[in-house]
């Protein structure tokens, strides 16, 4: 049982980046993901996540992730996982694999953020934008990768002021040892790190 309660009024679910890419097999990235995926369970557990939120009344915010065709958004000199990104023309806006995965797709009139071309999720997009219109306090955070854009967005929600969840279940990176060392030593500093499972208990009327 969770030692805490969260009012449906100011909360939101914020799924980063649930993509072919990283969730379907084909995809660029799902090689790299399955894994952890396969032991977290983590696209069944946000699939009930989303489906609860709808039933309840829950906020939910969608964040892909999308680059024009040639990836010009990103340095013609990149680094690191923008290079990755970048040399293997993943998340090419218009293109299967940035779609979004089936089970997951927004339902007409859930909130969608938009212009997420790097890692956070307040940068360069409308997020604050639409939280603050929503006089949301606390953020909960799956999707991927656990140890990049889950971890970046976790990092600015709370210097930004809000409440911010984490999900040990509803999140994946390209290996079990990275999503596990990110929430032991990262993610209890700038969030509290929970369950899909605590999070439908806390939520309250």
């Amino acid at each position: 049982m969770p030692d805490f309660s969260l009012s449906k009024d100011d909360t939101a679910v914020l799924f980063i980046e649930y993509q072919n890419e990283f969730t379907t097999e084909g995809g660029k990235l799902y090689g790299a993901t399955q894994e952890v995926m396969e032991k977290t369970k983590m696209r069944e557990n946000s699939v009930e996540l989303l489906k609860f939120c709808r039933e309840n009344g829950v906020l939910v915010l969608h964040a892909p992730i999308s680059f024009e065709p040639g990836h010009n958004e990103i340095s013609k000199s990149p680094y690191g996982i923008l290079a990755g990104i970048k040399d293997g023309a993943a998340f090419e806006a218009g293109s299967e694999g940035a779609d979004m995965y089936e089970p997951m797709k927004p339902m007409e009139g859930e909130l969608v953020v938009k212009g997420k071309s790097g890692l956070c999720s307040f940068a360069s997009t409308n997020l604050e934008f639409l939280l603050h219109q929503h006089r949301v306090k606390n953020v909960i955070i799956g999707g991927f990768l656990t140890n990049c854009c889950v971890e970046s967005t976790m990092r600015t929600a709370y210097e930004k002021g809000f409440k911010v969840y984490t999900l040990k279940d509803c999140t994946a990176a390209t290996s079990m040892a990275a999503h596990e060392s990110t929430f032991e030593h990262n993610f209890g500093m700038f969030s509290i790190p929970t369950t899909s499972a605590d999070i439908m208990e806390a939520v309250t009327a």
